[in-house]
């Protein structure tokens, strides 16, 4: 297991003022993902240093958000106000999971503006979206190369504020999970300092022009 990437929700700005907003704190330029059609959603994305990227994602007007969970999810945290709405594991088994939770992954895809039909199985996202300090869990059907951040960046994600209970989100994990992710630098804040939500309340990066914070 590995991070894979991180999931921020545009809120009432619009998708393209949210990707012009953090693009340009973070002095790098995102890149349309396309429509994700199973979900109702669409995104933008930003490859990080590390095999990671960073996605700006908004729900659209369509029946599809109603049935899927992660398009209720993008709904609402946008109708919320927007912000950070999940960190999001890689797996390179989905059936261990699947066995765990009780329940099949939910196939994914969206079309690039290239033309390439992305595709990818993801499941735990009602697990975190009633708790946001867990993540979900993705698994990449796509060839490697094609993965959203292959190309690389510019832009390092140096630390996660999460609100929430490290051991609980441990337990959730498994020990041998939370040792995969041990590279991963985490600054666990308790719940009054997030009013009394959990979930991550900023992400630290090192960019060209210095360290940006956004919460």
């Amino acid at each position: 297991m590995r991070l894979d990437h991180l999931s921020y929700a545009a809120g009432p700005e619009g998708l393209a003022s949210c990707v012009q907003r953090l693009g340009s704190h973070l002095g790098a330029g995102f890149t349309d993902g396309g429509l994700h059609p199973r979900f109702g959603t669409r995104n933008f994305v930003l490859a990080l240093k590390g095999g990671v990227y960073l996605e700006i994602v908004e729900a659209l007007d369509h029946p599809a958000v109603e049935r899927a969970p992660f398009g209720r999810a993008v709904r609402a945290r946008s109708q919320a106000g927007g912000g950070w709405l999940s960190w999001v594991v890689g797996v390179s088994d989905i059936g261990v999971l699947e066995d765990r939770f009780g329940r099949p992954a939910a196939a994914g895809h969206r079309v690039r503006p290239d033309g390439y039909d992305l595709r990818w199985r993801q499941i735990g996202i009602n697990d975190a979206a009633q708790e946001r300090q867990l993540p979900w869990f993705i698994h990449w059907d796509s060839e490697k190369v094609h993965h959203p951040a292959s190309a690389g960046g510019t832009v390092n994600l140096e630390r996660l504020d999460i609100a929430g209970d490290r051991e609980f989100v441990t337990g959730f994990l498994g020990e041998e999970a939370t040792a995969a992710l041990e590279n991963l630098k985490v600054k666990w804040l308790s719940l009054d300092d997030n009013d009394g939500e959990s979930g991550i309340v900023a992400a630290h990066f090192t960019t060209t022009h210095g360290v940006v914070v956004i919460d």
